[in-house]
């Protein structure tokens, strides 16, 4: 009798635990510490010149590269550690990472609806370009330029998102485009949540060379409304995975 009484005590105490502490089915991803050193961008250039004397007639061919205000870019570095935490923050215990995996999302909105990620499609993507004064079928539009589907299999907030199926680029290593594949460097995909907020999202890498043929961990670029005297606020979301 006393060995039943104690049987009962003790998964009353376990009911009790498993009601106080939630349970989490895969990490959900958090608004990250974020610090950030400068922001820049390109310096103008002298104005060419040219003489000629009167009478001759010249013909010219000009070529620019111009910057594109309708979009800006993120890259850097990212850390962090895994916990066991309770509603107030509190860790019981916490695991320190050697290496990072896991995505960066990165949205107009900053309150996502996590339970059911899944691809932007066009209807949203040409929706977005509308509010952002960007014309859909030109070719620096979100539309245009997201207008592959070549990237790798991820997780996105415990959801599965299967290779080559949502909106797709890779962003440059060395100042120079990468060819369409899965196996692409600083892949950046186009995902939506539940209630169409849509999600820029880009899978950390491991200190790889960039752009600038720096190491990070990420890079990616946003759009952006050039008719805008500020900057549209963008909020960030960090998953570890």
């Amino acid at each position: 009798m006393k060995q039943d009484k104690t049987i009962e005590i003790m998964l009353l105490t376990l009911i009790l635990f498993a009601l106080v502490i939630p349970i989490s089915f895969g990490g959900i991803p958090a608004n990250p510490n974020m610090t950030y050193n400068y922001t820049e961008t390109v310096s103008p250039k002298p104005a060419a010149y040219l003489t000629t004397t009167g009478g001759t007639f010249t013909t010219l061919v000009l070529n620019i590269s111009a910057q594109d205000y309708k979009w800006k870019a993120y890259v850097g570095n990212a850390t962090g550690k895994l916990a066991l935490q309770d509603q107030t923050n509190y860790s019981i215990y916490d695991w320190r990472l050697s290496t990072i995996s896991g995505n960066v999302f990165v949205s107009r909105n900053n309150s996502i609806d996590w339970s059911n990620i899944s691809c932007a499609n066009r209807t949203l993507i040409e929706n977005e370009d509308t509010y952002l004064n960007l014309n859909s079928s030109r070719s620096d539009s979100i539309n245009m330029t997201f207008n592959s589907s070549q990237h790798k299999r991820f997780y996105a907030a415990s959801k599965l998102i299967t290779n080559s199926t949502c909106p797709a680029i890779s962003t440059y290593i060395g100042g120079t485009s990468q060819s369409n594949g899965e196996a692409n460097k600083f892949q950046e995909v186009l995902l939506k949540d539940t209630a169409n907020n849509m999600l820029y999202t880009t899978m950390l890498e491991n200190s790889v060379i960039g752009f600038d043929n720096n190491r990070y961990d990420f890079q990616m670029i946003v759009a952006e409304d050039e008719t805008k005297q500020t900057g549209t606020t963008y909020y960030f979301y960090l998953e570890l995975i």
